[in-house]
């Protein structure tokens, strides 16, 4: 069977977004300022707030999961109860950044998303923050098939990623959180696929176990030196560039590194 669908996260997939650094510089003001009376009290220091951490402990949960895991990481007290102050405070700055344009799409996802869609799969849009349409809806992809030189009938002049999306359901409230199938299940749904038709490309562990709870492949794009993590949660293939996966291979229903 060849697939028919694609599902894509957006951060850390599509974009190479600002969260982490919201995220890092948000905590940062809250021990330097109104949390500081408890600072003593937990692990934190801004050093020990890494990419790893990041990565295994936040990536891909939604906004006040993801503070409370990291609270909970850094031994904070009342963690529960002071994750919407943080989470509330990383918005603000997650805003400021993107309308800075602090942020910009990964070449080889572009590349890989408008192969996929031309050879005639459908393309969905699945992440769980809040602010991901407002990456998709800010990349051009006119001016990227410019620049690349490349000719896709489908890009019409002023369209950007959003507008080639068949199914989007990024920033929906789910009844539950990756790593259950529910926002898989429902992009697959709305694009008018079956999840054994369907492939995921995730750049977090929860996602890739996510994908796979929901029956569908997982193709886990390890952009933060963490192969093994995403090979860990059961990822079918794992690339570092999206540039990487052998397009003849999807064709036929599979997910296979190229030869180039």
């Amino acid at each position: 069977m060849s697939f028919r669908g694609a599902i894509f996260d957006v951060d850390g997939v599509l974009v190479d977004s600002p969260h982490e650094q919201a995220w890092r510089d948000g905590l940062r003001q809250l021990m330097e300022n109104d949390w500081k009376g408890i600072r003593d009290q937990t692990s934190y220091a801004p050093e020990k707030f890494t990419p790893e951490v990041y990565q295994r402990e936040m990536s891909g949960k939604p906004r006040y999961k993801g503070a409370q895991a990291a609270l909970e990481y850094f031994g904070v007290p009342d963690a529960e109860e002071r994750a919407q102050e943080y989470g509330d405070r990383k918005q603000v700055m997650i805003v400021e950044l993107i309308e800075a344009s602090q942020f910009h799409a990964y070449p080889d996802a572009l590349r890989f998303v408008l192969a996929v869609k031309d050879a005639g799969l459908r393309i969905s849009a699945a992440s769980s923050s809040k602010n991901a349409n407002a990456f998709l809806e800010r990349i051009r992809l006119d001016e990227f098939v410019e620049e690349e030189g490349l000719e896709y009938d489908f890009v019409s002049p002023g369209y950007t990623l959003l507008d080639i999306l068949d199914a989007n359901v990024s920033g929906r409230d789910f009844a539950q959180g990756k790593p259950h199938p529910e926002i898989f299940l429902t992009a697959a749904e709305e694009a008018g696929v079956s999840p054994g038709e369907a492939f995921v490309v995730e750049d977090a562990a929860n996602g890739v176990q996510a994908a796979k709870a929901g029956n569908m492949q997982a193709l886990g794009l390890a952009r933060a030196d963490d192969e093994e993590l995403l090979k860990g949660a059961n990822a079918d293939l794992v690339v570092t560039s999206l540039d990487d996966v052998s397009l003849e291979a999807l064709a036929e229903g599979r997910l296979e590194r190229s030869g180039r």
